[in-house]
């Protein structure tokens, strides 16, 4: 069995930690994603908003409720890394999932 090693750092920024949570659960509140990042519900909401405003996310209300839809199609931003999709990022933190295809409600991947 693996130890956890506590750190001050990660591979992974809060804006991937908010994805993840996003593509785990499209209806999760912004309280149960902050608590599960480690931030704060204000930081959630910018974090989010940036998602949104950079086109790797849309929100939609449901009643009182946002429901989030991941664009699993969408490039990475990093030069490095933009032969990549963020369904293939999801894909490997979430082996259970088919790569750059979308599952729980995210959206399609139009990959050639």
């Amino acid at each position: 069995m693996r130890e956890r090693v506590t750190s001050e750092w990660t591979f992974l920024t809060n804006h991937a930690h908010v994805l993840v949570c996003i593509d785990r659960d499209p209806t999760q509140r912004t309280r149960d994603i902050a608590a599960a990042v480690g931030i704060t519900e204000r930081a959630t909401q910018a974090l989010i908003a940036d998602l949104v405003t950079a086109g790797y996310v849309t929100r939609t209300r449901e009643g009182r409720r946002n429901v989030y839809t991941v664009r699993t199609e969408s490039p990475l931003r990093h030069p490095l890394e933009w032969h990549r999709t963020v369904g293939d990022l999801l894909a490997l933190l979430d082996p259970s999932r088919s790569t750059g295809t979308a599952t729980k409600g995210a959206a399609t991947s139009h990959r050639s």
